[in-house]
């Protein structure tokens, strides 16, 4: 696969061998433990090359290492600056020459380095229907705003926050008697399908992405 703007366009390669990825963390894991369980079948396809986390000490690392899953930890605080941080990042990703690097509640915004490196190959999560309610609190804001449905959304990272190519979405309903818990709770349990089904086709099958519209082969 080679890197892309939103203008420009990506496609991974096909073979019989599975396709590495590297998965980077900063929380509990879920969505990574739903990829390595997914990899754990070889008709999945993908190969977990490498977790990547930017804090130590997190159930998203000891997941990895359990499933023998090489690991790694870069703090933003021991570099000088954040764009020192963001070029080891690159560079450490770079080394497992990974088909697509997804980010799996990475607390960490991805700067020019980085994005040089894997623009067009990057990607998240969010749990609402982007373009709406961007930021930390997809779910909190959907619930407050009154809307009927919200969702998950997984899209290509772009310089912007929540802001890149859209890969895919799922509807989640708001129902009477939702909190920010349970709602983010039922959005994270598509999101987790949604991460599966759509890194294990993009890897196995390939993406273009042409003036923002991501289609997957």
């Amino acid at each position: 696969m080679t890197s892309a703007s939103d203008t420009g366009s990506a496609r991974a390669g096909t073979s019989g061998t599975p396709h590495p990825i590297v998965v980077l963390v900063s929380g509990t894991g879920t969505n990574l433990q739903a990829l390595i369980d997914a990899s754990a079948d070889p008709a999945y396809g993908v190969r977990i090359a490498a977790v990547g986390a930017d804090r130590d000490g997190i159930e998203g690392l000891a997941r990895a290492e359990r499933a023998g899953i090489p690991t790694f930890v870069l703090r933003v605080t021991d570099f000088p600056t954040r764009e020192e941080w963001d070029q080891a990042l690159a560079d450490r990703v770079s080394s497992y020459d990974p088909a697509l690097v997804v980010s799996a509640g990475f607390m960490k915004l991805a700067g020019e380095a980085f994005l040089d490196r894997f623009g067009g190959r990057y990607v998240n999560t969010h749990p609402a229907l982007c373009p709406s309610f961007p930021g930390m609190h997809g779910a909190r804001d959907a619930l407050a705003y009154g809307v009927k449905v919200t969702g998950c959304t997984l899209f290509v990272v772009d310089a912007g926050i929540d802001t890149g190519p859209i890969v895919a979405q799922v509807p989640v309903p708001v129902v009477d008697g939702d909190t920010e818990e349970s709602l983010h709770e039922r959005i994270k349990t598509a999101e987790r399908s949604l991460l599966v089904d759509c890194v294990g086709r993009m890897c196995r099958h390939g993406f273009t992405i042409t003036q923002r519209k991501v289609t997957l082969a």
